[in-house]
């Protein structure tokens, strides 16, 4: 999809305390805020292009690059990396004035969701999580797609031929859905020199650190009640789909759903689904009393 034909898309940035972040919206409605991955080069429209314009026929979507990504500031805390996300998103939604939202998140940006959610669970009335990061981390080795994606921006650095490996052999099911224009468009982004200089997405800081990382060690998704559905790709090579089961047993009010014969990136390898399960639980779940100003 041309994201520029999409009705009624805006961008603009939103500036706070150190912090720059370029947003980009469509739609009316109760909020939905999309945080997209954290793969190399990732950022919200490139991630949610399949996404956007059918949510917004029913939702405010608001989809920004995260700290790190795209062109918002540079630079994530190695010591608590889900942490500095979610701050900043949260800082996102004060500057928007937005006391309550519906949050999407894949993968890294799932992990951001979550953290949100056990941050300020009073703002965050429901989640969508695919494939999120964070789960299980500590209690195996990583994933093979987790060790490209480490390993990117190591060795000779970035290229072209490691990104497209990584997309086309990790990252989705059926690599020849991926576009060569896709690939570029990643590869691009991920060349930012600012990007190279410090990467978003690094090993954990340390025991202390990946464990931070890990939200099955965080005692507070027990009591999490946030309503979540849990999106996971049968055959995803980045973050094992046994990590939605986790979430099921774990959290007090999880749906799960597996997709078959997909991989990371469910919203884009099954858009229609995808976007006609999300919107019917989001509609369900948006507040009654929310009047729509």
């Amino acid at each position: 999809m041309d994201l520029q034909t999409i009705k009624g898309l805006k961008s603009y940035f939103v500036e706070f305390g150190t912090r720059k972040v370029f947003v980009s919206e469509a739609g009316e409605g109760f909020p939905i805020l999309m945080l997209h991955g954290g793969g190399a080069g990732a950022t919200g429209l490139s991630n949610y292009s399949k996404n956007i314009e059918y949510l917004a026929q029913h939702f405010r979507v608001i989809v920004p690059d995260m700290q790190g990504y795209g062109q918002s500031t540079k630079g994530v805390k190695r010591s608590d990396p889900f942490g500095d996300l979610a701050e900043v998103m949260l800082g996102l939604l004060d500057q928007l004035k937005i006391p309550q939202i519906h949050i999407i998140g894949n993968s890294l940006g799932g992990a951001c969701a979550l953290r949100m959610a056990l941050e300020a669970p009073e703002r965050v009335t429901a989640l969508v999580l695919m494939g999120p990061g964070g789960i299980n981390t500590t209690r195996g080795l990583p994933t093979k797609g987790i060790q490209h994606l480490l390993n990117y921006y190591g060795g000779e650095g970035p290229s072209r031929e490691k990104l497209r490996t990584f997309i086309r052999e990790y990252l989705v099911y059926d690599g020849l859905q991926v576009s060569e224009d896709l690939i570029e468009l990643r590869y691009q982004a991920s060349i930012d020199p600012e990007v190279i200089a410090s990467p978003p997405l690094q090993r954990p800081n340390g025991l202390k650190g990946a464990i931070r990382m890990d939200f099955t060690r965080d005692p507070r998704l027990k009591r999490c009640n946030t309503p979540t559905l849990v999106l996971w790709g049968s055959d995803d090579k980045v973050n094992r789909p046994s990590g939605g089961e986790t979430l099921r047993q774990t959290m007090k009010n999880c749906d799960l759903y597996y997709f078959a014969q997909t991989g990371h990136w469910v919203q884009w390898e099954r858009a229609e689904q995808f976007n006609a399960v999300t919107c019917s639980y989001l509609q369900i779940q948006t507040p009654s009393t929310f009047s729509g100003a």
